[in-house]
């Protein structure tokens, strides 16, 4: 009777089954949906983190509008946030312009651009110029300078007591030009003022008579 109940024990333990080979061939056919429900709290955190950052980032672009366009609707923030990028994009051209033309010292150290400010015609620049690097060789280069940065003209002015202290003033329009031409009257849709004929209505002298 003992013997009996330990073989069946003994059957029922998985290192003396018979089929244990065929289990190890077993295949295994996982589904999506099987596969989704056994990671539903990964998925769940993973779309709730993205549905939180797309919110943000629509709110975002939301926000960035809304200020991008009361900036620009507004004529002091209009004309601010333009003269500022003017005087960034002088200080790129300026420095870009330097490395072309060759504008730096033998080691390759090119002038420093300590500070770019707007002013009523365009930008000023305060260039301080490296050991063998002077106003004059900016004079020198008006040309190359004025069409860098897309200005109508450029002035160098050194300072009188530090020379190695360059002014240079980027010039984009002309405050004296007039804003506006006024047409005359007299010349409309193509047509000239026709001359006037002259007539002589002088009276004849005294003593004479006009057949």
């Amino acid at each position: 009777m003992f013997k009996n109940t330990s073989r069946g024990t003994g059957n029922r333990n998985q290192r003396n089954n018979p089929y244990l080979f065929d289990e190890m061939a077993v295949r295994f056919h996982r589904s999506a949906a099987g596969v989704a429900w056994r990671w539903r709290t990964e998925v769940l955190i993973l779309v709730a983190v993205a549905a939180t950052i797309w919110r943000l980032a629509i709110m975002g672009v939301i926000i960035l509008g809304t200020a991008a366009v009361v900036v620009l609707a507004v004529p002091a923030t209009r004309r601010f946030t333009l003269r500022r990028f003017w005087c960034v994009l002088a200080r790129h051209r300026l420095q870009r312009l330097c490395y072309e033309a060759r504008l730096h010292t033998r080691s390759g150290r090119l002038p420093l651009v300590l500070w770019t400010r707007p002013t009523k015609v365009g930008e000023r620049a305060h260039v301080l110029c490296r050991a063998g690097i002077c106003a004059e060789d900016f004079e020198a280069h008006i040309g190359e300078l004025r069409a860098a940065c897309y200005a109508r003209d450029a002035r160098v002015t050194r300072n009188r007591r530090w020379s190695q202290l360059v002014t240079i003033d980027v010039i984009r329009r002309d405050t004296l030009a007039a804003s506006h031409a006024v047409a005359s009257p007299l010349v409309k849709h193509g047509t000239r003022p026709q001359p006037v004929p002259i007539r002589d209505d002088h009276p004849s002298p005294a003593g004479t008579r006009q057949h």
